[in-house]
């Protein structure tokens, strides 16, 4: 099976960078062409149910999701909280989005943790796609994936595609505040690779 997929990629706070990703998709391997130096890359199928709530601390907008896992045989779960942008003379230095982000795995008692603690339920999203990891100058994790609407609660069977036939590639690097300018140099130059 081949593929090629062309992605409007947000790689700089508010500003939009137009390119295509050529991927060749068969037999569970992925072949990037002349982006990475090791050619072949082991695609994990993803499968996951987002459900999000947004909330603002001060004026910096953060999200809390929790997401569970459609792919393995017994769904896991696991719940991230992302930040709101950095600010100030460090963020206008590098020309990527450097936003705070912890994950961890729990239980799937969580969604009635979070309604027991006061969370209103914004919404949900179904995730059908594929991700692959690599090194350059970072590790970088690429995940390509449709992006579906629940009409019901929980209902995966009845999502509906928010964009047919357009996806959304999110490129993530972790990076710790010592690290984190070399880590958005190395995630601005694979956005360069790719073609407008």
């Amino acid at each position: 099976m081949l593929e090629e997929l062309s992605h409007v990629l947000n790689c700089v706070d508010n500003t939009c960078i137009s390119c295509v990703m050529q991927l060749s998709v068969a037999d569970m391997e992925c072949v990037v062409q002349g982006i990475i130096e090791t050619q072949y890359i082991i695609l994990t199928f993803l499968q996951l149910i987002m459900i999000i709530w947004t909330f603002s601390i001060g004026t910096v907008a953060s999200e809390v999701r929790l997401l569970c896992d459609l792919e393995q045989s017994e769904p896991s779960w696991s719940v991230r909280h992302v930040g709101g942008a950095m600010r100030g003379a460090g963020a206008e230095q590098v020309s990527v989005l450097v936003r705070s982000m912890v994950e961890s795995k729990t239980s799937k008692n969580a969604l009635r943790l979070f309604y027991a603690l006061g969370y209103k339920f914004d919404h949900e999203l179904l995730r059908v796609g594929f991700s692959f990891n690599f090194y350059r100058g970072a590790q970088i994790t690429v995940t390509v994936a449709s992006i579906n609407k629940m009409l019901k609660l929980h209902a995966t069977d009845e999502a509906v595609p928010v964009t047919l036939g357009i996806q959304m590639v999110e490129v993530i690097a972790p990076a710790t505040s010592e690290n984190y300018t070399e880590v958005a140099t190395a995630m601005s130059s694979f956005c360069e690779y790719l073609a407008p």
